[in-house]
């Protein structure tokens, strides 16, 4: 069953309170410990201490039994070394301190060798535990055996009051710790905080809109930045998706617009029109709808990412072989190595090579020249045609979606503005690249896509 339910559960915590209460546990076992610890230190140094006032105690009155051998009570210069007592070899008490008159020879053992210090603890009644230290010695009136002792039982007098001194200090200690690491973890999530109003407040109305980057350059600093950077490719995503709406609903609204003007306008007078005629003309229109909706789609495919099955595919056989599948208006000069193995989707390669020709063919004077050739790691394919070229500031405009330059619409008016958009993003979709270069003459148009080295 678990401990934690409901909201008390730990993953249901904010930040801050994890932090918070993770950081004092952690604090709260380090003070308990030093605690103990320092219970335990004190309590040995005490007893260390006594037993050095013991030892201490019983070598100066092993020297007062050499010289001496007193009698009666004894006179002690350490108070806290209450039990003193000279025992002669039968087990009489010959002298002892004040607080140990009327007691008894202690019970511990004899030493066994003169001179020889020996240590024991033992309970003395209505002294509690007391530490001993005996030593045998020859006196004038013969051997003695003197004891010097320290109750160890002081440190009890005061074990409650000092426990719970050290309680109250890890408490305090504990309470200080969580609430300073709750204000900290408070004020360094406060640009979170202020970041994550801001977003909300960013709607598809206002895209231009960007977060506050906090002055110290740190994580969060780090963090805001990176939401800008993600915010501004969404307003070029947003503007690109509006740009591509308006296009679409402008080419799509020409053909249909025709297709109904010319139904519309067969309706008035049936009896009067050329339906074969009519017809032709709705399947050019239904032609040019098919078209725009079927490239559309391929460029939906290839911004979803969606990829085709790719294989190893010898570029120069499929140029050549597509170049001799189809007649052109004017000639085309091919001119491709052989083992120029790429990677890639084979119709694709096919859909570039097709719309890369049919723009050439467009605009070409009187000859196509088509090259396949390896520059590096890259195969290159390039199609270049003798027209009129494309002008270096639209160099990147035909690669616009729906953009056709005036000569292009000129030439062809049922083109759908499309084929070197699609071209392009096939070609960035295998890792290559697809750009208008320079020439001499015409449009150069190249293509690059990694070699296949396996």
């Amino acid at each position: 069953m678990p401990i934690f339910r409901g909201r008390w559960s730990p993953s249901r915590w904010s930040m801050r309170t994890r932090v918070s209460v993770t950081a004092t546990l952690f604090v709260a076992v380090l003070l308990a410990a030093g605690a103990v610890l320092f219970y335990l230190v004190v309590q040995s140094v005490v007893n260390d201490n006594l037993r050095d006032e013991s030892i201490h105690a019983v070598n100066e009155l092993a020297e007062l039994v050499r010289t001496t051998d007193p009698r009666g009570r004894l006179r002690t210069d350490a108070p806290e070394v209450p039990v003193l007592q000279v025992v002669d070899d039968v087990g009489s008490v010959l002298a002892a301190s004040p607080q140990m008159e009327g007691y008894g020879p202690l019970e511990v053992p004899e030493p066994r060798m003169p001179d020889a210090l020996v240590q024991h603890t033992i309970n003395v009644p209505g002294k509690g535990t007391v530490f001993v230290a005996s030593e045998r010695v020859h006196s004038r009136g013969g051997w003695r055996i003197v004891h010097a002792g320290a109750p160890v039982d002081e440190l009890d007098q005061y074990r409650g009051l000092f426990v719970g001194l050290l309680a109250a200090v890890v408490l305090i200690g504990t309470a200080a710790v969580g609430y300073i690491v709750s204000a900290a973890v408070r004020r360094a999530l406060l640009p979170v905080r202020v970041m994550s109003s801001e977003l909300a407040g960013i709607t598809g109305r206002a895209p231009d809109r960007r977060v506050s980057v906090p002055h110290p350059d740190d994580d969060v600093s780090h963090l805001a930045e990176a939401v800008n950077v993600t915010l501004e490719r969404l307003e070029d995503v947003l503007a690109r998706q509006r740009d591509f709406v308006a296009d679409v609903s402008h080419e799509l609204r020409s053909p249909l617009t025709g297709l109904r003007a010319q139904l519309e306008l067969a309706l008035e007078h049936p009896e009067s029109e050329d339906w074969p005629a009519v017809a032709r003309a709705a399947l050019a229109d239904a032609d040019r709808l098919q078209g725009i909706v079927g490239d559309l789609l391929i460029l939906a495919k290839l911004g979803a990412g969606v990829r085709a099955g790719q294989q190893r595919v010898d570029l120069a056989a499929l140029v050549r072989a597509e170049v001799a599948r189809r007649g052109r208006r004017v000639p085309v000069e091919v001119d491709a190595e052989r083992d120029t193995m790429v990677r890639a989707t084979p119709h694709h390669l096919v859909r570039v090579l097709t719309n890369l020709l049919d723009n050439a063919e467009r605009h070409a004077a009187s000859r196509i020249r088509v090259t396949v050739d390896a520059d590096g790691p890259d195969a290159v394919l390039e199609v270049l045609d003798d027209g009129a070229g494309i002008p270096p500031e639209d160099r990147e405009r035909v690669f616009w979606r729906f953009h056709r330059l005036a000569e292009s619409r000129r030439l062809d008016s049922g083109g759908t503005g499309l084929g070197l958009t699609i071209s392009r993003d096939i070609a960035r979709a295998h890792g290559g690249s697809l750009v208008a270069a320079d020439s001499d003459r015409g449009a150069r148009l190249v293509l690059r896509i990694p070699l296949d080295k396996s």
